[in-house]
C-alpha cells in the first residue's frame, strides 16, 4: 500500500493559535520502548503539517506509536503560529497547501533563530525533477514522496535527530 522515493536533500542544516490533536500516546509508547530495551527517540516533539486531515492524522499516529509527542496543524500559517508559540524538535510538512505552501513555511521557520537547525522533512505528492532541490533550498533536510513508506519516515526522523 505504501511506497516511496527517499532522497536526502541536505545535511548542512545545522500568543499563537494552538495546533490540533496534541495527545498523550507518548507515555504508552515510551513504556513499551523501555520494556523492549529500545532507545527513546532523540527528538521528542514533532509537528506534523498537512492540509488533508486524514493524511495528517495517519502520519501523526505513526510517529506517536514510535514514541514521539506529536502536534498537528492543518495549514502552514497554523503550523507557523504553533512553532512560534512552542518549540518542536522536528517538523514534518506537506508542500502543496493552499495559501502559504510548505516551501514558504520552511523559509519562515528557518528565519526564526530557534528553528535555524531544527530538522524539517518534506512529505509531498510533488515529484517533479526540481522539487527535491527546491525543498532543499527552502530549508528542508529531507524529502519523501507520497505515498510514504512509514519505516522510511521513522528512519529519517531518527537520522536527523540523531
Amino acid at each position: 500500500m505504501f511506497q516511496t522515493s527517499v532522497n536526502e536533500v541536505g545535511k548542512d542544516r545545522g500568543a499563537a493559535a494552538p495546533a490540533t490533536h496534541n495527545t498523550g500516546y507518548r507515555g504508552a509508547a515510551v513504556r513499551a520502548s523501555a520494556q523492549s530495551n529500545e532507545v527513546r527517540p532523540a527528538c521528542l516533539r514533532v509537528l506534523v503539517v498537512d492540509d488533508a486531515p486524514d493524511v495528517t492524522e495517519m502520519i501523526a499516529t505513526l510517529i506517536r506509536f514510535a514514541g514521539y509527542d506529536v502536534t498537528t496543524a492543518l495549514s502552514a500559517p497554523e503550523a507557523f503560529d504553533a512553532a512560534r508559540g512552542d518549540h518542536f524538535d522536528a517538523i514534518v510538512s506537506d508542500i502543496g497547501m493552499p495559501g502559504m505552501n510548505g516551501y514558504q513555511l520552511a523559509e519562515a521557520l528557518r528565519a526564526l533563530p530557534e528553528y535555524a537547525h531544527t530538522p524539517l522533512v518534506a512529505v509531498t505528492g510533488f515529484t517533479m525533477y526540481d522539487d527535491r532541490e527546491r525543498a532543499r533550498l527552502s530549508g528542508f533536510d529531507d524529502f519523501l514522496s507520497k505515498p510514504i513508506n512509514p519505516s522510511d519516515l521513522l528512519d529519517i526522523l531518527k537520522r536527523l535527530c540523531g
